[in-house]
């Protein structure tokens, strides 16, 4: 498929950007290169490959959740722009 002026300004006008009439034939051919790119991985032989979501295997490794109580206020509120005595001072949203 040859990727023409009008599909570029229509996929530029979907994706809400603004291409200039120099950069529609660079986008263009970008466009071509990667659809000859999915051509050629649509012609290669995949009989008997089990599809996949990870090319590695994937396991969790995230911590457990544990519930603690530290008592580090002071520490925590050093980070706050503003703040009162025990919270953190944030401007009023709502009249």
């Amino acid at each position: 498929m040859k990727i023409t002026e009008e599909t570029v300004r229509y996929a530029a006008a979907l994706a809400k950007l603004n291409v200039s009439e120099e950069e529609k034939d660079n986008v263009a051919k970008g466009l071509d290169h990667i659809l000859e790119y999915i051509e050629t991985m649509n012609g290669l032989d995949t009989e008997g490959v089990e599809p996949m979501s990870h090319v590695l295997p994937v396991k969790n490794v995230f911590r457990e959740d544990e519930v603690v109580n530290l008592d580090n206020r002071e520490e925590l509120l050093k980070n706050a722009p503003k703040h009162t005595v025990d919270s953190f001072a944030v401007p009023k949203t709502v009249e």
